[in-house]
């Protein structure tokens, strides 16, 4: 269920982002409990009202309730217009003329499909609204036993209709295609050093343990340590119910400011590594052309035991139209080797055409919580401070420990991300129909 709140309406040239919520009740208890996992979920509950702080207050304007959202003409309009485009499919398709074609009636189906459960909440509401009216009418007999029964079936229609309308606005975000994708993680070490590599292997543990918070499944495709324990670049596939829907947002140059181990002086130094989110298609929903690689073999590199420099196990290939490179040396096995470099050019080059089909929705929006591109800074972790600041949408969280943990706050914080990425097209939507009005 999602309860939506909404900002006021500004023109789209120029405006600035609203802090409008859309929130995601979270069902602890579907879970997984990984053994792994110490804290009970009993234990999580106190940090689920932790205070919101903006780091940008002037985003913040009012905001409105679901009644005032509702009081807006232009979602009356826009939930008319969908209405009236379910009928008309409709009276298509149950028309006695033959004219209509295979595609037009695939086109019709489709629609119905995809406006029915929305026009289904819309009836529900119109009939709930109208049983509130009678029940308000028993309201003013003068029978106490009557008046108590009226009073009674008030609330549960009000509830109902707050049910009913919460559903209605969440059925009006639209779903990305590759939102029930698994994924691919890719960490990379940035500036700093053997201080970055450190970090690294934080950020890429940190996922594991949110894959494992989740009960979702985490295979190490590739892992390049650093000499003092770090990672240089890591590679694991993530697969699980909502994987991708809930860690597309982590992409992005993630930042750390505290006093490195190999610091004699007691300086902060800031370093970065950069992590990569990529859908991973299935071979039937994305295939390669054999002619369109080249695939190279060579000697491993690296700490990695015996097998290191005495055969060719590692496996390069190129995706020969884009230059795209994927690489591999993780396994003694070339064959094992090939597999998963085949399964990270697969989601680089899925994940590539997919940010060109929505380059252009992400321009027309100006989305603040950005285009999940692997060179915007997104996020600070400051030991320090004890602190970490996502710049997208200017909220904070104590307890830098906690947080690499990887369950609770790591949570709270990617459902914060989802709930402005939903704002923003509830914000699209109606500023259309006020356009268009």
């Amino acid at each position: 269920m999602a309860v939506v709140c909404f900002g006021k309406s500004l023109s789209r040239a120029g405006r600035q982002l609203l802090n409008v919520t859309v929130f995601r009740s979270i069902t602890r208890a579907s879970v997984c409990r990984c053994p792994a996992i110490h804290r009970t979920v009993n234990s999580t509950i106190p940090h689920a009202q932790r205070a919101f702080h903006a780091s940008q207050p002037v985003m913040v304007t009012k905001i409105l309730s679901v009644e005032e959202i509702f009081n807006k003409k232009a979602l009356h309009d826009y939930l008319k217009k969908k209405e009236m485009e379910y009928n008309s499919c409709l009276q298509s398709l149950n028309t006695e003329s033959q004219t209509l074609d295979d595609e037009h009636v695939k086109m019709n189906r489709n629609n119905l499909s995809v406006l029915g459960p929305l026009v289904q909440k819309i009836k529900e509401l119109e009939e709930k609204q109208k049983e509130l009216e009678d029940t308000l009418d028993l309201l003013k007999d003068n029978d106490p036993e009557l008046l108590e029964l009226a009073e009674s079936e008030k609330e549960a229609c009000l509830a109902a209709i707050q049910d009913l309308r919460q559903q209605i606005l969440s059925l009006l975000i639209p779903e990305e295609e590759s939102d029930m994708s698994d994924l691919v993680l890719e960490v990379t070490a940035g500036v700093g050093g053997q201080e970055a590599m450190l970090f690294t292997a934080e950020i890429f543990d940190m996922y594991h343990n949110f894959a494992a918070f989740h009960g979702w499944g985490f295979d190490i495709l590739e892992v390049m340590s650093s000499e003092l324990g770090g990672i240089r670049r890591a590679a694991a596939s993530i697969s699980g119910p909502f994987s991708y829907k809930k860690l597309k947002f982590e992409a992005g140059v993630h930042r750390v400011q505290r006093v490195p181990k190999t610091e004699s002086k007691g300086r902060i130094h800031t370093s970065t590594m950069t992590v990569a989110i990529l859908p991973q298609p299935t071979e039937i929903s994305f295939t390669i052309s054999p002619k369109d690689l080249r695939i190279e073999t060579k000697r491993a590199s690296g700490a990695g035991g015996q097998h290191v420099n005495t055969t060719d196990s590692a496996v390069r290939i190129v995706h020969l139209p884009t230059g795209t490179v994927a690489e591999c040396q993780q396994e003694r096995s070339q064959i094992k080797n090939k597999e998963t470099a085949m399964t990270l050019l697969r989601a680089k080059l899925f994940s590539a055409r997919l940010e060109e089909e929505t380059s252009k929705r992400y321009l027309a929006r100006k989305l603040q919580i950005g285009s999940r591109g692997r060179s915007e800074k997104i996020r600070t972790y400051n030991f320090s401070q004890d602190r970490i600041t996502d710049h997208r949408i200017g909220k904070t969280v104590h307890d830098v420990h906690g947080f690499l943990q990887g369950e609770e706050l790591l949570e709270e914080m990617i459902v914060f991300l989802q709930q402005f990425s939903e704002q923003e097209s509830l914000m699209d939507i109606l500023q259309d129909c006020d356009q268009n009005q």
